[in-house]
Parts: structure tokens; sequence; C-alpha cells
């Protein structure tokens, strides 16, 4: 045991984590690449698994050092999982018995063996932490390191019983981030990526996306070649309010006033605003308890008068900006309308900006007002794209018609999308799968692919469409750069997929050699129809496919029936009329082509499942 423990010694980094008490963290790339004394200590003293004793100078986070815990003992179970015998469990029916002296002495034996196996492991990490300190004394010996700098490898040195790092941190955004590229050129990268304007985020694993014109971090959405940065709106689900201020505090403007909107309470949101007055953190309350706030967008406005809208598929923590495939859509530049303008002056093509109007004010939220009167006074004409949108509630048509949903999908494809022929296939893609119905008729067919199949062709006798589904399988998260732990963002339960076993046959593998990311399981969400002539529209979105996300007709209603949604969304829809002028998007190169392939996130043609594959299911990680 002795050997195995020094071997997986061996594995634990050297580095001391910066944050030291104070890390946040819960990524287990983080843990692979820095070392945590304090949360090592807690572990070596512990009597049991999960049985920790949390210090009260760490009471206040005592939720998030149980869960950096828990997954420091997955990141080496050899070391931590070993280092004491298992704990007996008694039967439901079985009394505790009274210990003989026999049993008694026993006891008393297993206890000796405990605390020699915790004190041995204690020192091991001792001898880690001599080693370590060492590697320092050796570094500042050969080079001399800026005064912030020493103060934090002198704290280092001297911390070795997970005392808090509470001096200044240097701003080293390196080491915090694992992905940073260079500042100052994300204006020219944005101008490059018309008139798509669709990134996908850089995975941290595939070093080859680090480099790619079309892959984006968080912090390029702050760079100053954006513009200088005034105020700005996060609209999420998931925020790790420490990570996402991390970034603002490296870009320089951690003192610019920040609206959070989130659906996923935590005990740092609730406290963030007395902490920074600047920041202001509102849960986004849901009627029903099967609806969520999934929206995932960013207003900023900068202090020339302009702003800009990002649209995007990854919430704000750090393990949706690693080694998943995310995706964004960012606008241009938008600046002011002259004054004295025209109320209607500035809207786009594609209704952009009354449709983000209507979006905003469905919250009924006061803090949203001034943004919706800047926006007001935006011109909006240089997007090319639509927002499709879902908000809570039930929907009836209106004059414009329907506003939110796969109803909304529909009229725009209606409306604007080339005839398309009845053979080209709706191809779905999300992370999770909601409750389908027992059949495909139930909900896919009859009402999801009666919207996503329309077209501006004339009324008449049409075939439906094939519908294909691409959700990860087992074994491409089994493949994925952070194994099966890459299927932490795919909450597709087994339970759901026995009701529904029909799906199977729809369903398509995840593969993306094309862009470098069969590796990094997929949190982007898209939906589109295309042919061998190209693409014939697409959508970028929050909304897995799910009634909660799109929406379901009240079918017992009187009247019309209303649509009921539960969950709010966003994304933006790519009509090849209102970008390039055609009917559709090329997917090939060709001699003498006019405009850019369009960046598909996945490689064409897709690959249907096997026999033997199995979607990946949440089970797999709760087993």
């Amino acid at each position: 045991m002795e050997t195995n423990k020094r071997k997986t010694l061996d594995k634990i980094p050297d580095r001391i984590c910066q944050y030291g008490t104070e890390c946040y963290r819960k990524n287990p790339h983080h843990f692979k690449e820095y070392s945590h004394p304090h949360l090592e200590k807690i572990l070596c003293e512990a009597e049991a698994e999960s049985h920790y004793r949390i210090s009260e100078e760490l009471a206040m986070s005592r939720e998030v050092v149980s869960e950096q815990l828990r997954i420091l003992t997955q990141v080496y179970p050899e070391l931590f999982n070993k280092n004491r015998p298992p704990a007996k469990h008694l039967k439901n029916d079985e009394e505790p018995k009274t210990p003989s002296s026999q049993s008694s002495s026993k006891t008393d034996i297993n206890a000796v063996k405990t605390v020699e196996t915790n004190s041995a492991v204690a020192d091991l990490f001792a001898e880690r932490r001599e080693k370590m300190a060492k590697k320092f004394e050796e570094k500042k010996n050969v080079e001399t390191p800026p005064a912030s700098s020493s103060q934090v490898i002198h704290q280092a040195q001297t911390n070795t019983t997970g005392v808090s790092l509470k001096k200044v941190i240097p701003r080293n955004i390196h080491d915090y981030y694992p992905v940073v590229l260079p500042r100052g050129q994300m204006a020219k990268k944005l101008e490059n990526a018309a008139p798509y304007n669709f990134f996908l985020t850089t995975i941290t694993d595939a070093p080859i996306t680090h480099k790619e014109s079309l892959s984006i971090t968080f912090q390029e959405l702050l760079d100053s070649s954006l513009g200088e940065l005034e105020s700005s709106v996060q609209m999420n689900f998931m925020v790790d309010i420490g990570w996402l201020l991390g970034h603002y505090f490296f870009a320089g403007c951690e003192d610019r006033p920040l609206l959070i909107l989130y659906g996923d309470e935590t005990p740092e949101l609730k406290v963030v605003s007395s902490k920074k007055p600047n920041v202001t953190a509102i849960k986004v309350h849901i009627a029903t308890p099967f609806g969520v706030h999934h929206t995932k967008m960013g207003l900023y406005a900068y202090t020339d008068g302009s702003m800009r809208v990002v649209v995007s598929t990854a919430n704000l923590y750090e393990d949706d900006w690693h080694n998943r495939t995310q995706g964004l859509w960012i606008s241009p530049k938008l600046p002011p309308v002259p004054e004295e303008s025209d109320t209607g002056f500035g809207e786009s093509r594609t209704g952009f900006r009354g449709s983000l109007i209507t979006y905003l004010n469905s919250y009924k939220i006061g803090q949203l007002q001034p943004w919706v009167a800047k926006i007001q006074k935006i011109d909006f004409r240089a997007v090319n794209v639509f927002l499709v949108a879902s908000v809570p509630g039930g929907h009836l048509n209106t004059a414009k018609g329907p506003l939110w949903g796969h109803p909304r999908l529909g009229y725009l494809l209606g409306q604007h999308s080339a005839p398309i022929d009845d053979t080209c296939p709706l191809v779905a893609q999300s992370s999770s799968i909601g409750s389908l119905g027992p059949n495909p008729q139930s909900w896919v067919l009859s009402e999801v692919m009666a919207s996503f199949r329309k077209d501006s062709a004339p009324i008449g006798l049409r075939r439906v469409p094939v519908f294909k589904m691409i959700f990860p399988s087992f074994s491409n998260v089994r493949n994925s750069h952070d194994h099966l732990l890459g299927g932490g963002c795919l909450p597709y339960m087994k339970a759901t997929h026995d009701k529904q076993p029909w799906l199977k046959e729809y369903l398509h593998q995840w593969k993306s050699d094309s862009r470098n990311r069969s590796k990094a399981v997929p949190h982007i969400k898209t939906y589109c129809r295309w042919s061998h002539r190209g693409i014939y529209w697409f959508l970028l979105t929050s909304a897995n496919l799910s009634k909660a996300a799109w929406g379901v007709y009240n079918k017992s209603a009187k009247f019309e029936a209303p649509l009921r949604i539960n969950s709010y969304e966003a994304g933006v829809l790519f009509l090849p009329k209102f970008v390039i002028e055609e009917n559709y998007f090329p997917m090939e190169s060709k001699i003498e082509q006019q405009h850019p392939l369009f960046p598909m996130p996945y490689d064409v043609p897709i690959i249907p499942y096997a026999p033997e594959d199995t979607p990946f299911f949440m089970d797999y990680l709760k087993q």
C-alpha cells in the first residue's frame, strides 16, 4: 500500500494553488494541476470517507469544500480511498452489538492501524511539501521574482497547514485560467469571422484549438479592442461568481456596473452585492418547478455609447469553458442612433432589436429597464440573425405571429426560408433530452417537426422530413478528454430513456474531427437542415430538445390551444437570405466561391449509433 501511495504522490502536482483556502474551483483538471494543502490535511485526518472535520475558518464555504474533497478523492482514489479501512454497514434489522472483550480488542487494533495509516499519509504529504519548498527555494535562487510574486511564493513555502493566502495576488491571469490568448486582437478576430460571427470555445486539452481563428475564451469577450466597457449584463443558468469576477478583474473592469440574472442559486451569489456594490445579482424566479432560467446571453455597453450582444450555450463557470464544445454568436459593435432619429430607425431587417426588447420586458425586472431604454436608441442594422427565444407561461399567437418557442421558429422559417426538399433531414443536437412521450408522434413529429419543417414554398401536400438526433454515446464520452467525468454536462437519465426506447433509432454519434473537438463533449445546442447543396438554416440556442424549452400545446383547451413553456431560452437563427443573400450556406469549398463556408460544429455526414451503442446517462456518474 505504501508503494501505491508513493506512486500516487508523484502524480500530485508540486504547484500550490495561489487561492489557498479561498479556492472555489470544482474542476478536476484544476486539482491535477495544483496542490491544495488545506484539503489534503482534512483528508489525512478524516476518520472515514465523507466524514471530514472542516475547520471554523472554512465554515462559510463548507459546501464548496465538501465538493472539492469529493472531487479530490476521485482524482486520486489510490491515495485517499485506501488510507483507511471501509466502514462496516449494519443490515436494516440488525442492532449494534455490545462488544465483548475480544471484539473490543480487535476494535482497538483497527483504531491503531487507522491512526498509523493516517500518520503515514500525513508524513507523505509533509515529505512532498518539503520537496515543494525546496523547489521554490531553488527557483528563487536562480531567478528573483517581482515583489508581489515573491510574497506569494514565500506564503506557499510557509503555508504547509493550509492557511489562507490573503496577501495581494499579482495580476497574472495565467495562474488562474488554463487558456489565455493574446490581448488586443479580438476585434480583428471578430471582423474576420464575418458574416457569421459564430465561434466555438477553446478546448484546454486540445492546444490546436487555442490557435484557431474561430475559437474563443471568455476573457476575449472583455478584450479592450472591442471597446472600453462601461457596464454589462450576464444572463445565465449557472454562475460561478468568483470565476466570472476574476475575468472582469484581469480585464481591468472589475469596478464597472454588472447586472447578473441567474437560475441556479448559490450562497456566493446571495451575498455578492454586499461585498461588491457594483454587482447586482438577481435570481430569476419561475412559477413552475419544471422550468429553469436557461438563457445564456451577455449585453455589453461601451463608453462611446455603443453596445454588443452575445448569445451563448455556455454557463458561466470553469467546467463549461474547459473541455466542452460550446457555441457563441457575437454581434458587431452597434452604435447609437443619431439624435432625434425616428423611433423605428436602427431596426435590423430581422427585427432583432424589437425581439430583444420584448424578451427583456418579459422578465418584469426593474433593473433591466435602463437597458431596454438604451437598446431602443441603438442601431441594430448590422445584425443579420433572428432572435428565437422562449419565455415561461401560456402563449397565444399575436398580430406579429407566435413570439416564443417552436412556433416562433416555424413562423420565421415559413416567412423566410427558401423552399426545402422534403428529403432533407432535420438534425437536432443537444446536451440533454427531455421526456418526449411514448412514441415519435407524441410530440417530436406532431409539434416540433410541424414547426421545424416549414419553408416559404406554397402550401401543398408535403412529406414529413426525416428526424435525426445527435447525442453523445457512452463511447463518445468514455473517449473524451475528461473520460466519464466529461459527461457531467449531459443530464439525461436512464429512467427517462427507458420510457422512450424509440429514440434509439434516431440517435447519432458526436464527431467533430473537422473542428478538433471529437473528444470535447458537446454542451452546444443546434438545429438545422441541409442537403448536398448546402445549409438551408441553422439555429444556435440554449434550448435542449424538451417540452419545457420549446413548449407543448394544451390540446384540452376549448378554443385556441395555448402553448405552454416552462423555461427561459434564447438562440439565434441564421438564414442565408439575410446573411449572404443566397438560398443556402455553402458547406463545401468550390471554385470561384463568393462566401466563406458555414462553420459547422460537427462533421457531416453524421454517423448513426451502432446496435451496441447506448446514449450516455448521468447515472454512470452516480454509480
